[in-house]
């Protein structure tokens, strides 16, 4: 089943316990923190659920499912899958980065490499099985909390701090503790739960993975502020007001997860394994980079009506910024394909992005970001700061008279002008702004984490075999060898 908006939103209806300014949500569908990005998701089922968008695909069971659990077999399987993720990055101009189709990529990488998953690899199967004919949201949680984290997870002051296994039982076990950053769980279905970071020996009750509907009981999530709250229109904030996702700590006030939904249970190098020795880890950061790529095309796409409006695309300087600009969103881009070109099969006949060109530009995305927003800024200039403070100046009898004559630009009226940089500074200087340069910064972990990465999968043999060749090609001189 590949389902549509209404159906999605009918299934965030449920017992939920989510809490936003020391009251209990009660419908996310209607709540002002939460309307606008469970309206935009649903748009995102209704895009997929429309045959004409090519986003349906026959599974291996001879199901019908969204493209976007797909396990790709070939290169062409991950361009298919690339243009399928494209299509819901192009719907949310890149601003959503925990839409659906992430932790599905997770699912898939997992359900094709189960055996890392040793005598829970069935309950991996059925998972995914089930979220991908279910057409699910699935989310996760897998960073503890940053209460000290000079220590390890059983060093901690308190025993559950980060989620652990407080008992077991015949039937399932029960979880206490918390774990962060719950990025867009309040409106989705289901929570994947388990620790990325490195985990020691002694930390065994922290090492475990499993998956539980957000309406289970003791499971509570507490989001940051909202920057969609208060906003009156999509005119005067068109991203806040539409993709602010949420973030939240999430507790786990005891609670109990049936065998069936276990992944791993204490298991430090399956805990480790299931994210880097299965193709998930590789798959969800495909996603983000495609993600990644639409993101900056729409900011260079801003940045160029901008200078266009003004006349100062013009200007040999400008067009100089506007080229930085282009080489950037071009790099992730050509980054992205090439890891799919030179993509590689595993012994289970998963084609995996190759990690060279795939962690290579994941290891620069904070310096890509914050160097595309830097040049936005600069292009945009003060125009961003004088500004009506909302729309009503723009129809009030009283002001909208000024504001057509004093804000607009040649040849472009005051609405579409005060528009386009509505649209600016919701990029660059809103709270919505500042909270995607720190996502962008930290969404794959610190930059030394992000950078491993590239460093491990780069395949330093070739340079080596390269210079090892060179240095072979030559002999030392004898009268050197003489001196020494």
């Amino acid at each position: 089943m590949v389902r549509n908006g209404k159906q999605y939103l009918n299934s965030l209806k449920d017992n939920r316990c989510i809490y936003v300014n020391g009251e209990k949500v009660q419908d996310v569908t209607s709540h002002p923190a939460f309307r606008g990005i469970s309206e935009s998701f649903a748009r995102l089922y209704d895009l997929a659920a429309d045959p004409s968008n090519d986003m349906i695909y026959t599974t291996e069971d001879g199901t019908t499912a969204n493209k976007v659990f797909m396990i790709p077999r070939s290169r062409e399987d991950l361009a298919v899958r690339r243009r399928a993720i494209a299509k819901w990055a192009d719907a949310t101009c890149g601003f959503a980065g925990r839409s659906p189709d992430h932790v599905a990529a997770f699912l898939a990488g997992f359900a094709s490499y189960p055996d890392v998953f040793g005598e829970y690899r069935q309950n991996v199967l059925d998972f995914y099985q089930y979220a991908r004919d279910e057409d699910l949201f699935v989310t996760y949680v897998i960073i503890p909390p940053q209460v000290d984290r000079s220590k390890a997870a059983h060093e901690q002051e308190e025993k559950y701090l980060p989620v652990g296994v407080l008992e077991e039982r015949k039937d399932g076990i029960v979880v206490r503790g918390s774990q962060m950053l719950g990025t867009s769980a309040a409106v989705s279905n289901y929570l994947f739960v388990s620790c990325i970071t490195p985990l020691r020996p002694g930390d065994e009750d922290y090492a475990i993975s499993f998956v539980l509907p957000i309406d289970t009981p003791g499971l509570k999530l507490y989001p940051r502020p909202t920057y969609a709250t208060g906003k009156e229109s999509i005119f005067d904030y068109p991203l806040s007001t539409q993709f602010d996702e949420s973030d939240s700590l999430v507790v786990f006030d005891d609670v109990f997860i049936p065998w069936k939904h276990v992944f791993t249970y204490k298991n430090i190098e399956a805990t480790r394994a299931q994210f880097h020795e299965t193709p998930a880890h590789v798959l969800g950061n495909n996603q983000a980079q495609i993600r990644l790529s639409t993101k900056l095309k729409f900011t260079i796409g801003v940045a160029r009506k901008i200078t266009a409006m003004g006349g100062t695309d013009k200007f040999p300087q400008v067009q100089e910024r506007l080229g930085e600009l282009a080489s950037l969103a071009a790099t992730v881009e050509g980054m992205l394909l090439a890891s799919e070109y030179e993509c590689t099969v595993d012994k289970n006949g998963t084609a995996r992005p190759n990690a060279r060109f795939l962690y290579g530009i994941v290891g620069m995305q904070d310096q890509i970001y914050a160097g595309v927003i830097k040049i936005l800024r600069e292009l945009v200039g003060g125009g961003v700061l004088q500004l009506p403070s909302s729309y009503h100046e723009m129809v009030n009898p009283e002001t909208k008279d000024d504001i057509r004559q004093y804000i607009r630009a040649s040849g472009v009226d005051s609405e579409a002008r005060i528009q386009l940089y509505r649209l600016a500074w919701d990029i660059i200087g809103s709270e919505f702004a500042g909270r995607h340069q720190q996502y962008e910064m930290f969404y794959n972990g610190a930059p030394f984490v992000v950078r491993g990465h590239a460093y491990r999968n780069y395949g330093y043999h070739e340079p080596l075999e390269m210079v090892d060749r060179f240095l072979g090609s030559y002999t030392v001189p004898k009268a050197l060898l003489k001196e020494v």
